[in-house]
């Protein structure tokens, strides 16, 4: 089973841990997970403001999780679904802060039916409340 997830993991905290651990147990021991890490200049259009740690910084910390198998670039920026291709996923795994109302559909630029004409099945994962990239940047400004 391969899971896959995106994200930015900028400034790398608990919460990601917490996520990327769920991640490696959806996909077993036997199975991959593969992380598509947001590129700098697609934070920067889509979050307004740069990432703290380059796309290079952020990529090795997320590769020396040890939940992680793989990290690629999210290289179709805002839509998603080239590096999701490139992976072919059983799983695709996102935060709970993304669940309805929030339309993590139109974010990521697919549809439920482009889903399922790929065989690829959509997991909630609990956030963690409490900690985020946001909240570790206020506490030093």
């Amino acid at each position: 089973m391969i899971v896959y997830t995106g994200g930015t993991f900028d400034l790398f905290h608990r919460g990601h841990v917490r996520f990327l651990r769920k991640c490696r147990e959806l996909a077993g021991a036997e199975g991959e997970v593969v992380v598509s890490l947001n590129e700098d200049a697609f934070i920067e259009e889509f979050k307004k403001r740069k990432p703290i740690c380059s796309f290079e910084e952020r990529l090795e910390v997320v590769a020396a999780c040890r939940y992680v198998d793989r990290v690629i670039s999210n290289f179709g920026g805002a839509d998603s679904k080239p590096a999701i291709l490139s992976v072919m996923p059983t799983i695709i795994a996102i935060g709970s802060d993304w669940a309805p109302p929030r339309d993590y559909f139109s974010q990521m630029q697919f549809t439920p039916k482009w889903l399922d004409l790929h065989g690829i099945q959509l997991m909630y994962v609990d956030y963690t409340d409490g900690i985020s990239s946001t909240q570790i940047r206020s506490r030093v400004e």
